[in-house]
C-alpha cells in the first residue's frame, strides 16, 4: 500500500484537518506527523497544550494509520525516515515565508519520485472561529507568563525585539523570514522604558511611571501572544517593587529586568560621562529577594542586569555580584557592555559559565552589534535583546517625511517607501 505523509502543528483538530486526512486516505495508508514544541515555535505556533496531547488528537482519528514525531519544521529528515509516495498538505503555504517549507518538500520528493499533493484551504466561519480561540487562548496570562522558562528550554537562544506599543508589537508577533532555506522569527518581546518614554515624548529618567508603563504592555498584550521581558529600570523602592512585582505576574508578563543602580535614571550607555551610582550588592540582593517573595507563581522571572562594567567597576566585581545576585534568587543575569566588541561580555560569560551553567544569561549588543547570535550563544548566552531599533529606525523615516511634505508642499514624494494602507489593515487581526 502506498504511504501518505501529512503534518499537523495544531492544538485543535478541525474541519480543515480532517478533510485532509480523509483526502490522504485516498491514496493510502495514512502516517500523521505530530510537530514537537520545540519544531512548533519555529513554526509561529505556542502550543497550549502538552504534546502528548497533540499526540493523541491524531492518534484517535480512524483515518490516521500511523503517528510520528517531526522534530523539525524542514520536512526532509522526516521524509528521508519514511520516504513517502504522497505528502499531502492545504495550499496555504503558497506566497508566504512558510513557502520554504514547500519547496523543502519537493526537494525531498523528488529523490525517489514522491508527489506533494495540495488541497485548498478550508476558509469558513467555524474554522476562523476555532483558530481566533486558540490564538486568544495562547494570550491568556496562565499561557503567556510562562512561555520565557518554555523557551529557554527549546531555543538555543532567545531572539527578542524591542516594542513600545500594539503596532510595533505586531511587527514583532508577525514577521517571519526565509533565510537560507529555514524559518525563522522572533521569540520574546522587549518593553524598554528608553523607547516607551521617547513614544510619548518624555525624558528616560524614570518620569513615565509604572502606571503609564502598564498601559503600553497592556496595548501589547491586547494584540500579540509572545512573552514580554519589561524593563524594570532600577525597581524603584523594594517597597513598590513588589506591587509592581504582583502585577506584572497577574497580567501575563513573562519578566522584569531591573539594575542596580540608585538615584535618578541616566542611560546605561553615557557610562562615567554622567555621575551614575551602583547600588549595594547588600541592598539589590535584598530587592531581589522581596520581589520573588512576592510573587505567586514559579512562571515569573526577576532578572539582574549588572552595570559593573558599563561604570568600569571590573570584572571580578560583576562576576560577585551576578552570584551573590543569583543566591538571592534572581532568575537570570543581563549583563551590559558599552564598548564596540564583546570581548569583555565574553569574558564575564566564560567566567560566569565555568561556576554556574544553569542561570540564564542575556545580553543586549547595541554598542557590540557586528556580533552573531550564534557567537552570543557560543559563551552560553541564552537570551539577546535588539533594545531600541524599531524606535531607532522610525523616528528618521518619519522625520524625512515629514520634511519632505512640508519642502513639496504635496505628499507624492514622499509616497513610494510609504507602506499602503491595505497592508496596515491586513497586519491588524479583527476580532
Amino acid at each position: 500500500m502506498k504511504k501518505v505523509y501529512a503534518c499537523f502543528c495544531t492544538d485543535v483538530i478541525h474541519e480543515g484537518h480532517l478533510n485532509i486526512i480523509h483526502e490522504a486516505k485516498k491514496y493510502g495508508r495514512v502516517i500523521a506527523g505530530v510537530l514537537s514544541d520545540a519544531a512548533m515555535i519555529r513554526y509561529n505556533r505556542f502550543p497550549t497544550v502538552s504534546f502528548e496531547e497533540r499526540k493523541q488528537m491524531l492518534e484517535q482519528i480512524p483515518e490516521v494509520d500511523e503517528v510520528v514525531v517531526q522534530d523539525e519544521v524542514m520536512y526532509g529528515k522526516i521524509l528521508e525516515q519514511i520516504k513517502p509516495d504522497y505528502v499531502i498538505h492545504g495550499d496555504n503555504w503558497l506566497n508566504d515565508p512558510m513557502e520554504v517549507i514547500r519547496d523543502n518538500v519537493i526537494e525531498n520528493l523528488a529523490k525517489w519520485g514522491g508527489k506533494l499533493i495540495e488541497v485548498p484551504y478550508t476558509y469558513n466561519e467555524q474554522v476562523r472561529n476555532i483558530e481566533v480561540v486558540v490564538r486568544e487562548r495562547a494570550a491568556m496570562p496562565e499561557y503567556r507568563r510562562k512561555r520565557l522558562r518554555q523557551l529557554l528550554q527549546l531555543c538555543p537562544i532567545v531572539k527578542t525585539l524591542e516594542v513600545h506599543s500594539g503596532l510595533t508589537g505586531l511587527i514583532a508577533e508577525k514577521t517571519v523570514v526565509a533565510n537560507n532555506g529555514e524559518i525563522d522569527q522572533f521569540d520574546a518581546m522587549w518593553l524598554s522604558s528608553l523607547c516607551d518614554s521617547t513614544a510619548k515624548g518624555k525624558p528616560d529618567i524614570e518620569l513615565v511611571d509604572m502606571s503609564s508603563r502598564l498601559r503600553t504592555v497592556d496595548d501589547v498584550l491586547e494584540v500579540t501572544t509572545k512573552p514580554i521581558i519589561l524593563d524594570g529600570d532600577t525597581g524603584g523602592m523594594v517597597e513598590h517593587f513588589v506591587y509592581n512585582v504582583r502585577t506584572l505576574e497577574r497580567i501575563g508578563v513573562s519578566a522584569v529586568i531591573i539594575e542596580d543602580k540608585t538615584g535618578l535614571k541616566k542611560n546605561s550607555l553615557f557610562g562615567t560621562e554622567v555621575e551614575q551610582t551602583q547600588d549595594s550588592i547588600e541592598n539589590f540582593s535584598e530587592k531581589i529577594r522581596a520581589g520573588k517573595h512576592a510573587q505567586r507563581t514559579k512562571d515569573f522571572m526577576i532578572i539582574a542586569r549588572i552595570e559593573s562594567l558599563i561604570l568600569e567597576k571590573g570584572m571580578e566585581d560583576a562576576l560577585m555580584r551576578a552570584f551573590a545576585y543569583v543566591q538571592a534568587g534572581a532568575d537570570g543575569i543581563m549583563i551590559h557592555s558599552r564598548k564596540k566588541d564583546p570581548d569583555e561580555i565574553f569574558e564575564f560569560c566564560d567566567k560566569f559559565r565555568a561556576k554556574d551553567t544553569a542561570t540564564p544569561i542575556v545580553v543586549v549588543p547595541t554598542s557590540y552589534n557586528a556580533t552573531y547570535e550564534s557567537e552570543l550563544q557560543a559563551h552560553g548566552i541564552n537570551i539577546v535583546i535588539y533594545a531600541n531599533q524599531l524606535t531607532r529606525s522610525a523616528f528618521p523615516a518619519m522625520q524625512k517625511t515629514a520634511t519632505d511634505i512640508l519642502t513639496y508642499h504635496r505628499a507624492k514624494e514622499v509616497d513610494d517607501r510609504l507602506m499602503p494602507i491595505k497592508d496596515i489593515i491586513t497586519l491588524i487581526d479583527e476580532i
